[in-house]
């Protein structure tokens, strides 16, 4: 007892003394390997990922054939994860499921009875409720298992054996398409039509030097399971398929099969009468559930982002119609069309990314990014050899057969003989093979004859065969020493199963249309509002509102009690209204976003986040290609582009650079005829200058307008030169006063300046 305790090794013995970085990075790269060849990425042979060629096989072995009876899902589930895929049954349940979902794969390769999920969104019932068989794209997938094309593996415990791949002829991997996340690489292959990779793949068996512009004459891009449109260039397709890499613009088809004019039926116009339209969806873009776009459309409503759309139902059963109802009978259906492709899934990208794991010879699986011709090329090496393996196992039968044929037909020539020494001989083998010249397995299949075989036809029928063996080994044999005989070959089987999926076959039909459409009508927020005159009040405390029409600026308005009239201004609701604060920052508000004018409206910060601290010291309607003069109270300034002050966000644009203690304190619209620049200061020194001297800049704090002893800036404007300086007398007359001649104040930017004229405004604003 003591020496067995003394024999047992010490499991702290087994400790390896490594560093952590390099332990950690060995076992990382292992993991990431195993994720990328044994996970993620489909094999370009088949098509397949490891769960899904389980998944196949385990029915193959259940006998779920498309002609037998359904079995329950759970009794496929159990055998792959019992016997082949030791993961969760969730997830090879799920990879089942979307084999099933005609939605999902373009050529189903499962047939599911029951729930399995729909486009909507919802979920597959639990497995114990639904049924399963292999459809017939999933048996051709798989023909030629029992025929040696492939290896067989073992599987993860040794007890069964799965095939390394599937060797049938129907291209799955282009057909269906895949997709995966691995550890530093990814795949996204669209699904296509199966005439079309045929007929490329026909093509490079026939030239395989044939130029990828001819490829795309014979494939012509994507083919996914509901449809739609891709409506990139077929040079952004080319493009795309001759790297590998790129993606595709997919968009709903609008199409309404009861209206009875052929272009609105194509445009999917559904005339209600009275003038009245609506649109119809009847295809949406792969991988968009219905039940999420319709949620995307309605919360794109309840924003009013959408204001010309009314409303959108779902009317689908067997057959998808999502009805858009338009706001009145004048807006453009094709506005309408562009608001909905911008604003919601009804129009999307497919990234590709055709990485795929090629069996390289001495390399075993290597994930590449391949191109189109060197897909199919690859793929058609690979059934080339599957098509010599087919052969050679082939001729290995014939030669067993033929063997035993020839042993037969000498126990005929002889049997009388082969009859008496069977009766005399206790130990007939050997005497038949030594007078006979038979091999031993002739001679056990002599003694095993059955006596009703002995009838006199048995001899004709097997010279029949023995010539239709040595017919087919000769076949065979010729076929394997002549590549040319097996691209011919090849050809031919390919040619079938393309009429198989022909494009006049239900399968086969094209359902995603491939053409560059139309320049589009160009997106235009405002375009979708309805422009009504509107007059803006900004309150001394912040508080906004918009009275319908253009009323006059000085009437009076009600404020709260402790507030008063800041900001009046004429706007339309299409107008974008600046907001500057005096820390620099310029914020964008909508006029159609402003409340109305029966109360005192809102406060601004709660739809912008102006800083506490800050003031808002001038509100402009934003004009396209303007420009405004800006001052900040330590004299410097710029000439700004309007169209660099827009913000996005409600945080705005920080576009005026102020130092502690400064503000922005002057913003000025420049008119198109403005030639000078008048600045004054606190001091009332008054200065003109050219324009010209003025920088246009996008942010900063721009150049000295004045210079200052004490104080700072006041006020700045431009104006024209030649029709003088104006400015308000004040009083309740409202009449204004010009100074023409204003050549003594006219020097060069950044000086002193001088005393205004006489009757200038005594608060020293313009």
């Amino acid at each position: 007892m003591v020496d067995l305790v003394q024999s047992d090794k010490d499991p702290f013995d087994a400790i390896v003394d490594a560093p952590f970085d390099s332990a950690l990075s060995e076992r990382y790269l292992v993991y990431a390997l195993s994720t990328i060849t044994a996970r993620s990425l489909p094999d370009l042979r088949d098509g397949l990922k490891p769960v899904h060629r389980r998944l196949l096989w385990a029915m193959r072995q259940l006998r779920l054939n498309p002609t037998d009876a359904f079995k329950k899902s759970a009794r496929v589930v159990g055998d792959v994860i019992g016997k082949y895929h030791p993961h969760g049954d969730s997830s090879v349940y799920d990879a089942m499921v979307r084999l099933a979902q005609d939605f999902s794969l373009r050529y189903p390769l499962v047939e599911g009875q029951g729930n399995f999920g729909n486009i909507d969104g919802d979920n597959a019932a639990a497995y114990r409720y639904t049924e399963a068989r292999l459809t017939r794209t999933a048996m051709l997938l798989m023909q030629g298992l029992d025929e040696g094309t492939v290896d067989f593996i073992p599987t993860y415990n040794g007890e069964e054996e799965e095939p390394e791949i599937f060797p049938g002829l129907f291209p799955n991997l282009l057909a269906n398409g895949s997709s995966g996340i691995a550890v530093g690489m990814a795949t996204n292959i669209p699904s296509h039509n199966v005439a079309e990779v045929l007929d490329a793949a026909l093509e490079l068996i026939d030239n395989p030097h044939a130029e990828h512009a001819r490829l795309m004459e014979l494939f012509h891009g994507p083919d996914f399971a509901t449809g739609g449109l891709v409506v990139d260039s077929a040079q952004t397709i080319s493009a795309a398929y001759e790297t590998g890499r790129g993606s595709f613009r997919m968009r709903a088809r609008f199409f309404a099969a009861e209206a009875k004019e052929e272009a609105d039926r194509m445009a999917g116009i559904e005339r209600l009468g009275g003038g009245q339209w609506q649109l119809v969806v009847s295809e949406i873009p792969y991988q968009v559930q219905k039940g999420k776009l319709i949620e995307q459309v309605a919360q794109a409503l309840a924003d009013r982002k959408l204001p010309i759309l009314e409303d959108v139902r779902d009317e689908s059963d067997e057959a998808m119609r999502i009805v858009f109802v338009p706001k009145s009978r004048n807006v453009d259906p094709e506005l309408l069309k562009e608001s909905l492709y911008k604003l919601t899934d009804l129009e999307t990208r497919f990234g590709l990314n055709l990485n795929v794991l090629d069996a390289q010879a001495g390399s075993g699986l290597t994930p590449m990014v391949m191109g189109l011709k060197e897909v199919l090329l690859h793929w058609i090496a690979s059934q080339i050899d599957i098509l010599q393996r087919r052969s050679r196992h082939r001729l290995d039968q014939i030669a067993r057969r033929l063997e035993l044929v020839q042993g037969y037909i000498v126990a005929y020539l002889n049997l009388d003989r082969v009859i008496a020494i069977i009766r005399a001989e206790d130990e007939p083998k050997p005497v038949l093979m030594a007078e006979f010249e038979l091999t031993d397995r002739q001679a056990e299949a002599i003694l095993n004859m059955r006596l009703r075989s002995l009838r006199k036809l048995e001899e004709m029928e097997l010279r029949r065969e023995l010539d239709a063996l040595l017919k087919e080994q000769d076949e065979l044999a010729r076929l394997l020493e002549s590549p040319a005989r097996q691209r011919t070959r090849l050809k031919r089987d390919l040619a079938a199963i393309r009429k198989e999926y022909a494009e006049d076959t239900p399968l086969g039909r094209r359902r995603t249309t491939v053409a560059e459409v139309a320049p589009t009508v160009e997106y235009d927020p405002a375009a979708m509002i309805e422009k009504e005159p509107v007059t803006v009040v900004l309150s001394a405390k912040g508080w906004i509102r918009a009275a319908r029409g253009h009323v006059p600026l000085d009437q009076d308005w009600k404020f709260k009690e402790g507030d008063g009239p800041a900001f009046a201004l004429h706007a339309q609701t299409t107008d974008k209204l600046l907001l500057a604060a005096d820390d620099g920052r310029f914020y964008t508000l909508g006029a159609d976003k402003l409340p109305g004018a029966r109360g005192f409206g809102e406060p601004v910060r709660t739809m912008l986040d102006i800083d506490p601290e800050a003031a808002v010291v001038a509100v402009i309607v934003h004009r396209p290609k303007g420009q405004l003069l800006l001052a900040s109270s330590n004299g410097k300034g710029f000439a700004a582009e309007t169209a660099e002050l827009l913000a996005e966000t409600r945080k705005g644009r920080q576009v005026v650079n102020v130092k502690p203690g400064q503000k922005l304190v002057a913003v000025r619209e420049i008119a198109p005829a403005h030639d000078h620049v008048a600045v004054v200061g606190d001091n009332r020194k008054l200065v003109v200058f050219s324009l010209e001297e003025v920088p246009i800049l996008g942010r900063g704090q721009g150049v000295a307008l004045q210079r200052y002893r004490d104080g700072g800036l006041s006020d700045a404007i431009t104006f024209t030169l030649a029709d003088g300086l104006s400015w308000a007398m004040g009083g309740e007359t409202g009449r204004t006063r010009t100074e023409d001649d204003v050549w003594q104040w006219k020097v060069a930017r950044g000086a002193a300046g001088r005393l205004p004229p006489r009757g200038f405004p005594k608060d020293n604003r313009f």
